[in-house]
């Protein structure tokens, strides 16, 4: 099969020279026939016309190919041959695409617009680029986003690249490639702010941290008219997004996802193959819509509309094979070419839906086609199972094996921290693994790996926020956006916003973000969190900040000096989860774990907001963890209902000022009481000590 990667020792046949081949959607270099190789699949087109243009002019083409469907059409594949002889200085290419003019039967054909190939490689916007005139109709010569033609440049050098694999030590922390380092405060060099380059320049700070996995918001292409800074919208699903480089897109993405495995950090990448950014009818037209409508995106049953499954105008036809290739054709790319380890799929129910936008709950094609593909290369799949009419999290995703972001782990703690009644046993399935969705049978058998356990992402209150404010503040700019994933759970610990804050009520709320936290890392599963929430970050309570493109979304690097003590409570918290493999298993706690209430055994009823449990550590080669969390607003007094050979020594008290709110390793504290005073809304962490470290003990000096 001709791909990309595969062009430079390709050999053309001679009718492959004269018509082109259909194989390998997209433009290919092929060194071998000095030449570019041109496919397009259109169901529908009557006519399909390739242009190419030069380094200056973007209205006139340098060179037209009307593709003529005797000679360049191969089923529904459009394809042709052009010589690179043929067309000196060529840079840019586009197609004009027609076919019937009938919305009434699904299809918004128009040979008046300059159509984008949804297997670019890279997106050029001409200085004239407007989305407008995508919008209304007529021609957009000149003002159309263009394809960048493939680089005659040999292969990225990938020598020495290792792809790290984190298990017990796995550590998610969810980012914004502009919005990491966008702000004068975060030392990085002007030019390089928002960029790739700018996340290898923080590498120090993330190992410094203990992240071991990037979870980067969307980095394909999006429209840079579009006004949406999160980038959810994407244009083209090949090109990484040229706003987040210095000068070029594909290496210094590279040279990023290399500086990160020479570092032990894996990168995900968050993916939107639900919808586009050509939105409903009365989006701008770009590509797909203009290509073949019909084929790409759910119609309503009179065909004229759109289904909005995804709540962005729009939604893919996932199950139509054309679909399906072009979204394995993507990953393909950005795993062999860019070696990327992991993707995050937005709304990825829709990976699942029939043709008619029902749910295929047993074995949707796409999601099997993905499943394998990942399987091949070694690479993880998190889905978030929900879209805005299904729900499908936990075992009614159909990927199996797949990792899901844990909505439920969300919800269930961010109620029980801020003092909900009713939350101990929705409580202790979450810590132990949120069983009830991944079922820990013989017939089932799912891993608690597969719940990416969080408490606040992109979309929601960051930390701070969660702890500061009862309501959301999303007016800017005039405009006031939508409700984001709070649904209530948050609480302003007595008073709303930072102005004039009393001190108990600041004390209070990092109490709260640290018990937030440290529940966080107590869980079975995979922990994920939102960068600068490790040094309470904010978002001046906007909930919903997707079209922020400001200070308001660009972490504040100097609340970084300014909590410091946050930010080693947290970087402490995160060491001592990776040095404790019975926190975060392979399987399930099982027999290991041991549930208390106060004094006696578990209390879960409506009214009880304490609960305790001894973690044993033998079977995985760790010491014993005695945990004992207090939601209830005043103190309590918890009986310690295990003994340990060495005694219990304390770690983490969340109601202790800083440092001792933690210890680092040698520092604990010994318990000598069988009893310990938790304090009001607070979690207290214990260890025993291992064997090796009594005998150790045994043999120190005595003064």
């Amino acid at each position: 099969m001709l791909t990309r990667e595969s062009a430079s020792w390709y050999q053309p046949s001679a009718w492959e020279r004269s018509e082109g081949s259909p194989v390998s959607l997209g433009p290919t270099w092929v060194p071998a026939g000095e030449g570019y190789n041109f496919a397009l699949f259109s169901r529908h087109a009557t006519s399909v016309t390739l242009l190419i243009y030069g380094a200056d002019d973007f209205v006139t083409p340098i060179y037209r190919h009307h593709l003529d469907p005797r000679r360049n059409k191969t089923h529904h594949v459009w394809h042709c041959w052009v010589p690179a002889a043929a067309i000196p200085g060529g840079r840019y290419y586009a197609y004009r695409v027609d076919g019937p003019r009938a919305p009434e039967e699904g299809h918004r054909f128009d040979s008046t617009k300059i159509v984008l190939d949804p297997y670019a490689p890279e997106v050029f916007f001409p200085p004239d680029y407007s989305r407008e005139a995508a919008m209304r109709p007529g021609p957009n010569d000149g003002r159309a986003p263009l394809g960048v033609l493939p680089r005659r440049e040999p292969r990225y050098d990938w020598e020495g690249d290792v792809r790290p694999h984190h298990t017990h030590d796995l550590i998610v922390y969810e980012l914004h490639v502009r919005g990491f380092t966008a702000r004068a405060n975060s030392g990085v060099a002007p030019e390089e702010r928002g960029t790739f380059i700018g996340l290898i320049r923080k590498i120090p700070y993330l190992l410094e941290l203990g992240v071991t996995a990037v979870e980067l918001l969307p980095v394909h292409q999006f429209d840079p008219q579009e006004g949406n800074y999160w980038g959810y919208m994407t244009l083209n699903f090949f090109a990484p997004h040229n706003g987040y480089a210095v000068h070029d897109p594909h290496r210094e993405f590279r040279d990023m996802v290399k500086a990160m495995h020479a570092a032990g950090i894996e990168v995900w990448l968050d993916v939107v193959y639900n919808h586009t950014s050509e939105g409903d009818e009365r989006g701008p037209a770009y590509c797909y819509r203009l290509i073949d409508n019909r084929v790409y995106y759910l119609l309503t049953p009179d065909r004229r509309q759109y289904i909005n499954a995804s709540g962005c105008g729009n939604t893919l036809r996932c199950a139509d094979p054309a679909v399906r290739t072009l979204i394995v054709d993507s990953l393909t790319t950005w795993i062999q070419s860019m070696h990327v380890d992991g993707f995050r799929f937005d709304l990825a129910s829709i990976l699942a839906r029939n043709e008619d936008g029902t749910i295929n709950h047993e074995d949707p094609a796409l999601i099997h086609e993905i499943s394998m593909l990942a399987q091949r290369h070694g690479v993880r799949l998190i889905a978030e199972a929900w879209d805005i009419s299904a729900y499908l999290l936990g075992r009614a995703f159909p990927g199996m094996t797949w990792r899901q972001w844990n909505g439920k782990f969300r919800d269930d703690v961010r109620a029980f921290v801020k003092g909900d009644p009713g939350k101990i046993g929705d409580l202790m399935c979450r810590l132990y693994g949120s069983d009830d969705l991944f079922p820990d049978t013989l017939a089932d058998a799912y891993r608690p790996t597969q719940s990416v356990n969080f408490i606040t992402s992109h979309d929601g209150f960051c930390l701070y926020d969660l702890v500061s404010y009862n309501r959301k503040h999303n007016l800017a700019n005039g405009h006031e956006n939508t409700d984001g994933a709070d649904q209530n759970f948050s609480w302003n610990c007595g008073w709303e916003g930072d102005e004039h804050v009393p001190p108990e009520v600041l004390a209070l709320r990092r109490r709260q973000a640290r018990n937030l936290f440290t529940l966080l890392m107590l869980a079975n599963g995979t922990p994920m969190f939102v960068a600068g929430d490790e040094f309470l970050n904010t978002q001046r309570g906007n909930n919903n900040p997707y079209n922020q493109d400001n200070e308001i979304t660009w972490l504040d690097w100097d609340l970084l000096e300014r909590n410091r003590d946050m930010f080693r409570f947290v970087k402490t918290l995160i060491a001592f989860r990776k040095a404790h493999p019975s926190i975060h298993r392979s399987r399930f706690w099982r027999d290991d774990v041991h549930w208390y209430g106060v004094n006696g055994p578990p209390d879960t009823s409506y009214n009880s907001h304490a609960v305790a449990y001894c973690l044993r550590g033998v079977s995985v080669g760790d010491c014993d963890l005695y945990v004992m969390i207090n939601g209830y607003w005043k103190d309590l007094v918890f009986a310690i209902q295990e003994q340990s050979p060495g005694g219990w020594w304390r770690v983490i008290d969340t109601a202790r000022p800083s440092p001792d709110d933690i210890r680092e390793p040698g520092r604990e504290v010994q318990v000598c009481q069988p009893y310990y005073v938790v304090g009001a809304r607070s979690v207290v962490v214990l260890r025993s000590r291992t064997t090796q470290e009594m005998l150790l003990s045994l043999s120190e000096p005595r003064m």
